[in-house]
Formats: C-alpha cells, sequence, structure tokens
C-alpha cells in the first residue's frame, strides 16, 4: 500500500551532557569485516503523541552514559577499526504520514511496507553516523520507528539495550536500571593457526532468493516442543524447532543430491560462557557462529525430534569451538566460522524474538510489530520472530530460495503441523533486498 511521508530536515542529536572524548578500541568481534553492515528494523508502535518531540530529549539524554554511539568508525594508524567519540551525535530525522496505521494494517503485511519512505534518509556528510533514526507520525498518533543500527558497535542484544534506556528515560526515569559497560578488551585477538593455508575469495553466488514469510501459530509451536519432550524427556526451545523445520523442509524442497551436504549456521549469544561472564549492560557484539552439517538424504528422511538433536549437539559444542576460536586454533571442518561459504546448500537463522525490541516501551506500552528489514538476496536467511501483537507466535521472516523452490517451500512449511485447525500462513514479499544484512 503507498502512502505519502513527508520528512522534515534531518538533524544530530547531542549528548545532553559532556563526555570523554578521543578514540576507543574495538573487541576482536566489532572488527571483524563480516560486521561491516547496518542493521536495519521497522518498530511499529499503536499509540504515542509528539513521540518524535519525547524520544528526541530522551536519545539526546542516553547518550551521554551511552557516548560511544554518539561517535563514528574510523582506521587507526595500524588499520584497525576504531570509534572516535567527538560527541557529534545520532542522526535523527522527523517524518509524518497523512493516512493511520490500522488504514496499512499496522505492517502486519511485509508486502505493503515501503521501506525506503520509513527509514532514515543518509546524511550528507561523508561520514556515517553509527545510529540513525527516523520517528513517522501517523494520523492515528501511532508511530513507526525506522532504526539503522552499525553492526561494528552492537549486536542485537547490544541495540536493544540501548532503546530500552531511551524508553526508559522517555517514562521519566532518573537512573537506568542496567548502565552500560563497554569492555572490548574481554578476547585477545586469536593468533593464525599454523595449519591454516590463505585461499582465494570464492566466486559470488548468481542465483536471487524469493523473500516470504511464515507464521507459526503458538499452540503449533507448543504441540512440536510437547512432542520432543514426550520423546527425549528433555525440553527444547521454540526456536530449536523453528530452526529444525526451516531446515529439514527447505532440503526436501530445494532437491538435492542425496549426497550433497547442507549446513545450517545460526549465532549464539557468547556473554555467559565467557570466564568469568561479561557484566550486565555489556553491549559489543559477543555471539558465536553455531556450525551444523548433514547429508541432504539424512536431514529429509529425519524427523523434527532429530534434526533438534543435531542443533542441540552443535550448540553443545559452543564453548569448546569458541574458546579454539578464540586461541586461533583450527576448528573441525571450519575454515573462518565468522565466514562460511555462501552456497545455496547453507542455512543461516538468525533469533529476533528473544533480543527485547518487543519489550521497549517509550511511554505508550510495547511495540505491535517489529520488523527487520531483509538483507542480501544471495545469502538464504531465516529470521524468527514474533507474530504482531496481539496474536501469540512465530513470524518466520525468510529469503532462502530460489523461485523454482518457493512453492514447495511453502507447502512443506504448511504441512508442519498437518493435525492444526489453523494452517500456516504466508505472504510472499517484494523484492526490496540490499547489501545490508
Amino acid at each position: 500500500m503507498d502512502f505519502p511521508v513527508v520528512r522534515s530536515r534531518g538533524g544530530y542529536v547531542h549528548p545532553s551532557g559532556p563526555t570523554p572524548t578521543g578514540t576507543l578500541d574495538l573487541s576482536v568481534i566489532d572488527r571483524l569485516p563480516v560486521l561491516r553492515c547496518d542493521a536495519r528494523t521497522l518498530h511499529v508502535f499503536r499509540h504515542g503523541h509528539k513521540a518524535a518531540e519525547v524520544i528526541k530529549e530522551a536519545v539526546s539524554k542516553a547518550l551521554v552514559p551511552y557516548y560511544p554511539l554518539a561517535g563514528c568508525l574510523i582506521n587507526s594508524s595500524q588499520g584497525e577499526l576504531q570509534i572516535e567519540c567527538p560527541g557529534e551525535g545520532l542522526w535523527f530525522v522527523e517524518a509524518s504520514a497523512n493516512c493511520t496505521l490500522e488504514a496499512v494494517k499496522y505492517f502486519d503485511d511485509a508486502a505493503s511496507i515501503r521501506y525506503d519512505l520509513l527509514l532514515p534518509d543518509h546524511p550528507p556528510e561523508a561520514k556515517d553516523p553509527l545510529v540513525q533514526m527516523q520517528i513517522t507520525q501517523f494520523a492515528c498518533d501511532g508511530f513507526v520507528i525506522g532504526l539503522t543500527f552499525c553492526h561494528s558497535i552492537c549486536d542485537g542484544l547490544g541495540a536493544a539495550q540501548f532503546l530500552n534506556a531511551v524508553g526508559e528515560i522517555a517514562r521519566g526515569a532518573e537512573h537506568l536500571s542496567v548502565l552500560p559497560v563497554w569492555l572490548r578488551n574481554f578476547l585477545t585477538p586469536p593468533q593464525p593457526a599454523t595449519s591454516a593455508k590463505p585461499t582465494l575469495p570464492p566466486p559470488m553466488p548468481n542465483y536471487k532468493l524469493e523473500h516470504a514469510n511464515v507464521d507459526i501459530l503458538l499452540d503449533q509451536i507448543n504441540q512440536l516442543k510437547q512432542d520432543f519432550q514426550e520423546s527425549t524427556g528433555q525440553h527444547c526451545s521454540a526456536f530449536e524447532i523453528v530452526a529444525a523445520s526451516m531446515w529439514s523442509r527447505r532440503t526436501r524442497a530445494i532437491s538435492l543430491d542425496r549426497d550433497a551436504q547442507v549446513t545450517l549456521v545460526f549465532f549464539a549469544n557468547c556473554r555467559q560462557i565467557l570466564n568469568p561472564p561479561l557484566a550486565q549492560g555489556f553491549y559489543g557484539n559477543c555471539f558465536f557462529p553455531v556450525t551444523v552439517r548433514a547429508s541432504s538424504e539424512m536431514l529429509k528422511k529425519a524427523s523434527i525430534v532429530e534434526v533438534v538433536k543435531l542443533i542441540k549437539d552443535g550448540k553443545a559444542r559452543l564453548q569448546d569451538e569458541f574458546g579454539k576460536w578464540s586461541r586461533g586454533e583450527c576448528l573441525d571442518g571450519v575454515g573462518d566460522p565468522f565466514a562460511p561459504p555462501l552456497t545455496y546448500t547453507t542455512l543461516f537463522i538468525s533469533e529476533w524474538g528473544r533480543l527485547g525490541f518487543n519489550e521497549i516501551d517509550y511511554g505508550w506500552g510495547h511495540p505491535v510489530h517489529v520488523v527487520p528489514v531483509q538483507g542480501s538476496s544471495i545469502i538464504p536467511v531465516g529470521i524468527v520472530g514474533l507474530l504482531p501483537s496481539p496474536m501469540k507466535g512465530i513470524r518466520l521472516m525468510t529469503w532462502c530460495v530460489e523461485q523454482a523452490h518457493l512453492l514447495p517451500f511453502l507447502h512443506q512449511m504448511n504441512e508442519l503441523s498437518p493435525t492444526s485447525s489453523q494452517k500456516l500462513k504466508y505472504s510472499p514479499l517484494p523484492d526490496t533486498a540490499s547489501n545490508n544484512q
């Protein structure tokens, strides 16, 4: 659905008080080339009178303790990524739309979203701000925050922590419930393993992935979790159920040779497996890829219970593999774990429902809907989020199959719970891919 948006002139929101200046070193993980990208999201709120005014003031106050977010990326004389802290601020754009959020169904249908209208336009300066925000006020007094966040300074948990701090200040808090912790020296740079041999980068894939949403209701998730518990005597998470279902059913849909190897990659939070664990309030990047492999034939025949077991086995190796990587040791069968091959047989899955974005409150309640903006059209991805409020369940946003495999994949996902009284919902999306992830 098309709708007009009128933007005001953008400008920087500066910290409301004095902040340290100079440069800050980033962590080993922050500096990974794969994180030199922006994460973009839309946050849809049902109510919020003069939201831009309230949130702008709260952002200014939050940037005092979170002053590194008011800086920019630079390269040191040794070529290492750093943060320069001139206190310049966050790029902020105010906008308005002359329709109601109800008229666009609160962007429940991702095909109706004009991302280019709801995300902030780029500042005219050459340097890229680490955080960019646009607040679009709708005629109903609801609003949408379009957020662009530099991945090199925060992971999803860190970005949600900052937004929660803004929310607390907007609601009148004088002190934050969680104080930010910088601590980017928690790992020493790993030394390259002596057995590792340099290789040429593989050619970029030439396929184009199609976008679709798949909605899985809570009763379906709970039934599959119960099946796993009855079969194994163990508990499993909703993410493990959805990841196992998507991986196995996508494998059936894309018709690979029986001996072809398929790979699942997801990123696990490592804050608590460090010794000592990172302090509460740490908002940098601290995650590690969990890689699970199987033959196409095995995965096609396996039950969801069996695939969940594979995923759990992969998670059980996390601490050991993260430790080996941090010491510069080679991992079995893995080159650079942060740069797995970009092939059609590798599926990336990311969990968004537990990052904290859905619990943020600027004074008018939690968001109705949080929408990650689609990324590359050549990296097979599934993002496990939450259904728009008040519905309960999982929204799986995907760009993971070519056109020829889209309907077989959706048919496979629709058979996830054949005894359910309500089938899975899905909606194909337009091609709005960019180079950002």
